[in-house]
């Protein structure tokens, strides 16, 4: 007897009769070349899968059997089916791919999607699509809201959607300018000894800024874009007496602002502005005793209307696996550390 499992997507997924500590399925309609971008060369994305989740996963044609724990082997599957349903869509399945379909699995429940419905960038290069609940409030919030931070670790994707949504609302023509902008703290290294003016000091620290620029719109149109000023690279310091309408601005690494810095760049924000603000409050390089901006505004303007702020966690981390586990270590360690912290120290 075949039993339907409420479909997630369009594809049509079957439970069969298994052993109670395994779980097999059909994956319909079948195609050889989807099933062998689904499984990977080498049945790379399954045994990444199964290295990821502690199942184990055996294939034969179009049916699969998956064993392991009852949890696990339910992610495994919610897995399958959601890469399978993509490689519908044309693409070519990477290692990167099935890593976020995984994380996606630990951030949301197996069963069911959220009420609110999936929101998706479009830029001329192609559709961008958050991965997982965080991810998707982010960019949810940014559409909504005219001031938006998004709080957490490296790697998390906050810079990277910040700047898909600028490029979306240029596209679309409902701003007119993007602003690039970074506090220019000394992060371990001294800006002095750079060669140029400030400007051209923060440009290597901008890098990752610029990488998602030329990934949505290509290297040419962005330096043509930089020429004519509708992209525009500044210091922080550079924005004091300035009046910001009409334009997208992304404020990263702003954890290194301090208080008086922060309010002075959200009281720049002008009318027909989206303002996003980046950071992450564990990695602060400002001068000790020094607060950071980012860290105040969160407790200042948590719950003020009109201003989003999503706070992203070690879960959300969408590069190598092992950046998760880095930033979880680190977390830990810091948690201990003000453990045995004497009283009244801090």
């Amino acid at each position: 007897m075949l039993k339907q499992i409420t479909p997630l997507l369009k594809a049509d997924y079957y439970i069969l009769n298994a052993h109670p500590d395994s779980l097999q399925f059909d994956i319909e309609p079948f195609d050889a070349r989807r099933y062998a971008e689904l499984c990977g060369q080498f049945n790379e994305h399954l045994k990444q899968i199964e290295n990821r989740l502690g199942i184990r996963i055996s294939s034969r044609g179009q049916r699969f059997e998956l064993s392991g724990d009852d949890d696990p082997v339910r992610a495994g599957s919610h897995v399958l089916q959601r890469l399978y349903e993509e490689t519908g869509n044309g693409g070519n399945l990477t290692p990167d791919m099935v890593h976020l379909y995984i994380q996606e699995t630990g951030m949301e429940e197996l069963d069911t999607h959220s009420s609110e419905q999936e929101v998706s960038i479009r830029t001329r290069k192609g559709m961008i699509r958050p991965r997982g609940k965080n991810q998707q409030d982010y960019v949810r919030t940014i559409m909504q809201n005219d001031i938006n931070f998004g709080i957490g670790p490296a790697g998390t994707g906050k810079t990277f959607l910040a700047v898909a949504c600028a490029v979306q609302a240029l596209e679309r023509e409902e701003i007119q300018r993007i602003l690039l902008v970074r506090p220019a703290v000394e992060a371990g290294e001294k800006l002095g000894f750079l060669p140029g003016d400030l400007a051209q000091k923060i440009d290597p620290y901008l890098r990752p800024l610029y990488d998602a620029l030329y990934e949505m719109l290509g290297f040419d149109r962005v330096t043509r874009l930089i020429e004519k000023n509708v992209i525009e690279v500044a210091p922080l310091a550079y924005m004091r007496g300035r009046t910001l309408n009409n334009a997208f601005i992304i404020l990263d690494e702003s954890q290194n602002t301090t208080t008086e810095q922060m309010k002075m760049f959200l009281t720049r924000i002008g009318f027909g502005s989206t303002a996003v603000i980046t950071g992450d409050i564990t990695q602060v390089d400002l001068p000790r005793n020094t607060k950071s901006g980012l860290r105040h505004a969160k407790e200042v303007l948590e719950g003020v209307e009109g201003i989003g702020m999503t706070q992203f966690s070690s879960r959300d981390v969408v590069r190598h696996p092992l950046v998760q586990r880095i930033v979880e270590a680190y977390d830990r360690h810091e948690m201990h550390k003000e453990q045995r912290a004497p009283q009244g120290s801090h």
